[in-house]
């Protein structure tokens, strides 16, 4: 099959032939028909995920069609169309037994601790526990969100931050997940506050609900009036507008999780959905004075789709607004690399 295969960290990887995945026990095998490209990816090819082991296939958030059935696998059929949370748990431990897969202890992750779906075919451990069957009328390059950016945006805003209508969220960063968060916040009936740099993703933003955007200076700026909201700092902006309830850092950055924490109101909220590598220092004395809530929210597990599902179903969200940009295998190491001088808007779908 082709693949596209890191080979050494930080250099541009190539697309080259591969063996396919061979079935095991309790897995399928999946003929990839769309996966996302996600800044998590990049973050792995970079060397920031210390399970990955070269030559290595990426590729995390996917969807498809079962190509094969392995041993003691039942329910399921060649033919399925599916998809599967980026976590693939056990089942069996203290965690999965307890409804909470996203943090089994024993969890496979592809294109993290094992090959990927930037690939014609890839492998789904654990298969009676990490399938999701797909709607009829849903394509798959929607699918495909719906392992990462959608679920754990879903996850983290109604699960883990506890939205509620009226409650006002910052969201920090409008890359896929970022505008997840928007729109899913927005549907269940919160004033949304989006921040980013980019012009192009605040745009997108308020198309998918947010109230008001801030456009994040690339440097601390001195406004030149109060009209000028661009320059105008984001927390004392959010601030203006009452503080936040929820802030959400759907980037991952230090820099950003401190304005997080400044925004909040007293007894809000924080919720760290981006990856932080360098690791982040916070003022534990503003936690404690304020009685703030720092809440790590990591993907979300399959049996837990289904109310996603059924608001995608009823049109309350539309995760098909948020795909941009379609491209090929070929295509794909220039675009993984290019996520180093920022996230493009919205979200882009490879098609192998």
């Amino acid at each position: 099959m082709r693949a596209v295969v890191v080979s050494e960290y930080g250099v541009l990887p190539e697309v080259r032939e591969v063996a396919e995945p061979v079935v095991a026990d309790s897995s399928v095998v999946l003929k990839v028909e769309a996966t996302g490209l996600c800044r998590s990816d990049w973050h792995g090819w970079m060397g920031h995920d210390s399970d990955i082991v070269l030559p290595h296939v990426p590729g995390h958030e996917l969807a498809g069609t079962i190509a094969a059935v392995g041993a003691g696998v039942t329910g399921w059929a060649v033919g399925d169309r599916v998809t599967t949370p980026f976590i693939c748990a056990c089942g069996s431990c203290e965690q999965c037994l307890a409804g909470d897969q996203q943090v089994c202890p024993n969890q496979l992750q592809p294109g993290f601790n094992y090959w990927g779906s930037f690939a014609e075919y890839v492998a789904v451990p654990y298969a009676a526990v990490n399938l999701v069957r797909l709607p009829d009328d849903m394509d798959f390059a929607t699918a495909a969100g719906l392992g990462c950016r959608f679920a754990t945006s879903f996850r983290a805003v109604h699960q883990v931050g506890k939205v509620v209508a009226g409650e006002r969220v910052a969201i920090f960063g409008c890359g896929g997940v970022g505008l997840s968060a928007v729109m899913i916040a927005a549907a269940l009936g919160a004033e949304v506050i989006a921040i980013d740099t980019n012009p192009e993703a605040l745009t997108l933003a308020r198309e998918h609900g947010a109230t008001h955007t801030l456009q994040a200076p690339a440097a601390p700026a001195s406004p030149a009036s109060p009209a000028d909201r661009s320059a105008v700092g984001a927390v004392e902006r959010i601030k203006e507008l009452g503080g936040a309830h929820v802030t959400i850092d759907a980037l991952g950055s230090s820099a950003i999780v401190q304005q997080a924490l400044l925004s909040l109101r007293p007894r809000g909220r924080h919720v760290q959905v981006g990856l932080l590598p360098d690791g982040v220092q916070l003022d534990v004395g503003r936690l404690i004075a304020q009685e703030l809530s720092w809440l790590g929210s990591h993907g979300m597990p399959a049996h837990a789709y289904p109310e996603m599902l059924a608001l995608v179903a009823n049109g309350n969200l539309n995760p098909t607004q948020l795909v941009t940009r379609t491209i090929t295998l070929t295509e794909t190491p220039a675009a993984l690399a290019a996520l180093s001088n920022g996230t493009p808007p919205g979200v882009t779908v490879i098609i192998p």
